[in-house]
């Protein structure tokens, strides 16, 4: 698939982004890729081709673009590593709810001025840090968002002011989760309270448990489970082609 390597102002600076595309002849519902906490890397760009392929122009933002040129993480080794591990959750703090919403915006309208894709909604999917974005951007900027997806997503129903359930009457997107077994960080209480929320606010969803652990579909992950991110990719298949206007 076609790759495009561009950059998309924000209201904070500027954000490196790829955009891949499928081959042939446009144009295509675009959909935002957001990554997990090792962010933009070759990984993430080989997934949104491989999302390409099913019939989307496919934006990956880099969501650390305020800290600078910043050097890559060996995810093997990022949590074992001290210092690695200190930097990763510093530049993890940096994208607040605010920055997402605010850098989703720009990314909407990049994606909409761009003739490889068509409509003015869109879709939404990441993973880990990126699920939870996912989520957020479709809570917060919701008149752009048509379909949000999160795959092994942290921190989607917890006692922080900004977890995503909280914005649960805003959302107007359907919804899909693909939780991970024994994930401390979104746990089976935590999917009943974003149950909850969703049913509370009519908001169609799904959520679904992956007999695999946390970063499943992720290739570089060390968790990575062939026979999920399988399964990871029909659901998205399926998702987002009942949900996105082609």
């Amino acid at each position: 698939m076609p790759t495009i390597s561009d950059t998309v102002t924000t209201a904070d600076g500027t954000c490196p982004v790829t955009l891949a595309v499928p081959a042939g002849q446009g144009p295509w519902p675009g959909v935002i890729m957001y990554p997990d906490a090792g962010g933009t890397r070759p990984t993430a760009v080989d997934m949104a081709a491989q999302l390409a392929d099913l019939g989307y122009a496919v934006l990956v933002p880099d969501v650390y673009y305020r800290s600078g040129d910043w050097a890559p993480f060996d995810m093997e080794t990022v949590f074992s590593d001290k210092s690695e591990r200190q930097r990763l959750f510093s530049m993890i703090g940096s994208v607040t709810p605010d920055a997402m919403a605010s850098d989703a915006r720009a990314f909407f309208d990049y994606l909409a001025a761009r003739p490889e894709v068509t409509g003015e909604t869109f879709g939404t999917t990441g993973y880990c840090m990126g699920g939870r974005t996912s989520l957020t951007v479709a809570g917060r900027v919701p008149e752009r968002v048509a379909a949000a997806m999160s795959f092994h997503g942290g921190g989607l129903a917890t006692d922080d002011p900004g977890s995503p359930h909280l914005l649960a009457d805003q959302i107007t997107a359907a919804v899909y989760v693909g939780g991970a077994q024994n994930d401390a960080s979104f746990t089976k209480a935590q999917a009943k309270t974003l149950d909850d929320a969703l049913t509370a606010a009519s908001v169609e969803h799904t959520i679904e448990w992956y007999p695999a652990e946390h970063g499943f579909a992720v290739p570089d992950n060390g968790p990575y489970d062939e026979a999920a991110a399988k399964r990871h990719w029909d659901a998205m298949k399926d998702f987002f082609g009942a949900h996105l206007v082609r």
